[in-house]
């Protein structure tokens, strides 16, 4: 059997070592270069994908070019601590989750699928779905016995499945992320841990990082930014302005800003609640093409990772690919949609407003007493694919 991926991100990467592992030749079609691929900002694999990544026999690749992770601490826009959520139930050898870039988890992945013999192409954007066939920009017709959408919230073999599919659904916020080297708050910050402040005009996030820097991140509820407009606004700009925002807020949230170098600016967030058609014959779409949580969730690269290992479980000896894939849907679509909901309420609860705040407050230390627990997330965070 021979698959096609069409996109080379994380789930692309993980469900081309996925299938390999199989017995199922893979190749990967992804349209960015190398250039346009790297740098970007910190994501955090919770312990249900550091086991998807374990099973791709990545983990300790993974752990090289990324941080531990434990708990988030979470703090009101008064500067009152409002306590702390655990990452997830953690791995037999207590893991419980690895901050690093996404670019750098790409890479590992790509990396990984190049030394095995896997054909990565770079370059190649698909501009045409025809059934497991697939037209490049340049004329060029691949074809193979599956075909594979791994591409994006934005996903043409999406569109080729169902042209009536969903579009993405910006979830209210955009995001910014950055890093500032070599500051004395990496030393104040409990290490280990996300400190997370629910200012009064911006989410803030900050991790202190093993060499004595700080990786960070603002969310800011407002209207998408437009393509133009990040084109034509400098890193300067966006830091007075971001700087502007958590001015007043507690901790060192304007200090890390106006320090830090900003990796990610005015990228507006999506989701994708539910996509009706993920397959058609012996094509389907995994990861965000599929199902898009908000970054709000943490589990968009841990699903995407599960998918993958769940992907080339159904297709490894299959004589119908097509019986295969409806498999595949059924294991994962009840799992994912109910994470996908989870992570719009989370986004919905970042930025409570000055007449909110203190009832905001006041409600979710009662939350992280008695609901957002451990134990509460354990269908999310213990599951082990």
């Amino acid at each position: 059997m021979r698959a096609l991926i069409v996109g080379g991100g994380v789930a692309g990467g993980a469900a081309a070592l996925a299938l390999e592992d199989a017995g199922i030749e893979a190749i990967v079609l992804e349209r960015r270069d190398e250039a346009a691929a790297a740098g970007g900002s910190y994501l955090t694999l919770a312990p249900n994908g550091l086991a998807a990544a374990a099973a791709l026999g990545v983990l300790p690749r993974l752990a090289d070019v990324g941080f531990p992770t434990d708990t988030h601490l979470l703090v009101g826009a008064s500067g009152t601590p409002l306590g702390r959520v655990s990452i997830g139930v953690p791995l037999a050898s207590g893991l419980r989750g690895l901050t690093l870039r996404r670019s750098d988890l790409v890479g590992v992945l790509t990396a990984e699928a190049v030394r095995r013999g896997i054909a990565v192409r770079r370059g190649a954007a698909v501009r045409g779905v025809d059934g497991t066939t697939v037209e490049l920009d340049g004329g060029e017709r691949v074809d193979a016995d599956v075909l594979i959408g791994a591409d994006g919230v934005r996903s043409v073999v999406r569109s080729a499945i169902d042209p009536g599919a969903p579009a993405p659904r910006y979830v209210g916020l955009t995001n910014f992320g950055g890093i500032t080297r070599g500051t004395p708050v990496a030393a104040r910050l409990e290490q280990r841990a996300w400190t997370m402040v629910f200012g009064r005009r911006a989410f803030f996030g900050a991790h202190p990082t093993p060499a004595g820097d700080v990786v960070w991140f603002v969310n800011v509820p407002e209207p998408e930014i437009a393509r133009d407009v990040r084109a034509a606004t400098s890193g300067d700009a966006w830091r007075d302005r971001l700087a502007g925002l958590v001015a007043g807020d507690p901790g060192d949230a304007e200090h890390l800003i106006r320090a830090g170098v900003l990796e990610l600016a005015g990228d507006s967030t999506y989701d994708l609640p539910t996509v009706p058609c993920w397959r058609r014959g012996s094509v389907v779409l995994i990861g965000d093409a599929a199902h898009a949580p908000s970054p709000s969730s943490g589990q968009g690269a841990s699903l995407a990772l599960e998918d993958a290992v769940v992907l080339a479980r159904e297709l490894r000896g299959a004589e119908d690919p097509a019986t295969a894939l409806a498999r595949f849907e059924s294991a994962r679509r009840r799992r994912v949609e109910r994470i996908v909901s989870a992570g719009a309420r989370s986004s919905s609860s970042k930025i409570p407003g000055p007449l909110g705040m203190r009832v905001q407050e006041a409600v979710m230390r009662v939350l992280l007493r008695t609901v957002v627990t451990e134990r509460g997330s354990a269908w999310m965070t213990g599951y082990r694919v």
